[in-house]
């Protein structure tokens, strides 16, 4: 029995964050049959989801759970790349993954704007009388990480040139291919979607949206990969939970 923790629908996005999303879509690639539910990440020792319950076994983090499940089925999701191919799949799932996706949190989290659009409703569950003040400890949490992170020292007219620079990159690496570096899925895909499918939040004020939108080939790949993969809510919901917790 295996089960991937994490969250479903939200924030227009089939998840609202791109490394569940990379989780449930390489889990799909491997052709395992797993259960879908909602995180509790006071139960898993890194505090962050997405990980998965095999067999009793806890695997934490997208990148390991992968790494754990390609070992035990012998499975590679980067069949049919070479050597090089290979290399760029994983440099620039770091840029998906490393600044990217947390120039999208920083957005989401640290401007106040789009804090009360979408992850205010996180909190939710705390009583009125203490959630101010629990609302302003995880902000300065989040502010903290993000300054020792360092993507928190720039402007944020310099996030989005970072972005920019890494949108119309991931637009070049994908050109006229159905999806990153291959005519099939490969690993990439899973953070790739991921990442550019967080960006794309309607519900969010940020400029990221229309980066994405300037490229026809990144909106396409969306639509595609949102086709095969999440064509059907299979996560139970996550607001229901909130309300029973």
């Amino acid at each position: 029995m295996t089960t991937l923790f994490g969250w479903g629908p939200m924030f227009g996005c089939p998840s609202p964050s791109p490394y569940v999303m990379k989780a449930d879509i390489q889990l799909q690639m491997l052709g395992i049959p797993f259960d879908r539910a909602i995180a509790d990440l006071d139960s898993v020792a890194k505090h962050k989801a997405p990980y998965v319950e095999d067999e009793g076994r806890i695997i934490e983090d997208s990148t390991f759970i992968r790494l754990y499940f390609e070992e035990q089925l012998g499975a590679d999701l980067d069949h049919g790349l070479n050597a090089e191919q290979r290399a760029i799949a994983w440099a620039a799932e770091r840029m998906f993954e490393d600044r990217m996706a947390s120039i999208v949190g920083h957005e989401r989290w640290l401007e106040s704007d789009n804090f009360e659009r979408g992850p205010a409703m996180f909190f939710a569950a705390v009583p009125e009388a203490m959630r101010a003040t629990v609302i302003a400890d995880t902000l300065e949490r989040v502010r903290a990480g993000y300054q020792i992170s360092g993507i928190g020292r720039h402007s944020r007219a310099e996030r989005m040139q970072l972005a920019r620079r890494d949108i119309d990159a991931a637009a070049v690496l994908l050109g006229d291919k159905a999806f990153f570096l291959a005519d099939h899925p490969t690993a990439i895909d899973g953070i790739a979607f991921g990442a550019l499918s967080a960006c794309t939040a309607p519900i969010f004020d940020s400029e990221l949206r229309e980066m994405v939108a300037a490229h026809d080939n990144l909106t396409d790949y969306l639509k595609r990969m949102d086709a095969r993969f999440f064509a059907k809510d299979r996560w139970p919901s996550m607001l229901v939970e909130v309300e029973a917790a």
